[in-house]
């Protein structure tokens, strides 16, 4: 998983009082959690939204009084009304020790199941793993390209070296499901079909009458 970033300037006073001052001032107040400390520091608003507001998942590299952290996204606050950022918490990344995070889910290939008229149904965009740090995938690609209708990739069916997926292994990431309009072209053909046999049916035994 790539690092990005962020630069962030030590806090002098920690309170509300200062936090409101900051963020008046275009800046939001965070914390780094981990290594036996906790760091109050703030950021510029703008360069936090561009790691916020991202489909992606990456590291987030912070130098702060001379020592560079590595850590990932552990909360993010926002404001009730106008969802700009309040506050966030970040977490510091121990290489040796196992990280729980969730990852973007990408779709490749392209579905049979989809190109027969069936209805492509993706009930994750993001799934919740665990692994080193060393290990973690920037996202968990999964491939449709021999799903047909009414077949699904399951939790369990996911393999990524070295990382483990948290969740009900039972649990559908993607499926294909069969689309109403199908249903009805399908039953529409069987009663087109139906009739046509009956029709000839009838027919066969008009004949067989005359023959007579």
């Amino acid at each position: 998983m790539k690092t990005v970033s962020l630069s962030g300037s030590l806090r002098e006073n920690v309170g509300s009082k200062d936090a409101k001052t900051l963020r008046q001032e275009g800046r939001v107040p965070g914390v780094v959690y981990g290594n036996g400390e906790n760091i109050h520091f703030h950021v510029k608003e703008t360069e936090l939204n561009k790691l916020v507001f991202t489909p992606d998942v990456n590291f987030i590299g912070i130098e702060l009084d001379g020592k560079e952290y590595k850590a990932i996204f552990k909360e993010i606050q926002f404001h009730p009304v106008t969802d700009r950022i309040t506050h966030f918490d970040l977490m510091a990344v121990v290489e040796d020790k196992l990280i729980s995070i969730a990852l973007p889910v990408r779709l490749t290939g392209n579905s049979p199941g989809v190109l027969n008229g069936g209805k492509l149904r993706q009930n994750y965009r993001k799934l919740k793993v665990s692994a080193l740090a060393k290990d973690l995938p920037e996202f968990i690609e999964l491939d449709i390209s021999k799903l047909k209708i009414g077949m699904a990739v399951r939790l369990g069916d996911i393999d990524i070296p070295n990382v483990t997926l948290i969740g009900d292994m039972k649990d559908v990431a993607v499926a294909v499901k069969t689309a109403r309009n199908v249903i009805e072209e399908e039953e529409e053909e069987l009663v087109e079909g139906e009739e046509g046999a009956a029709e000839g049916a009838e027919g066969g035994a008009t004949e067989e009458a005359s023959a007579e």
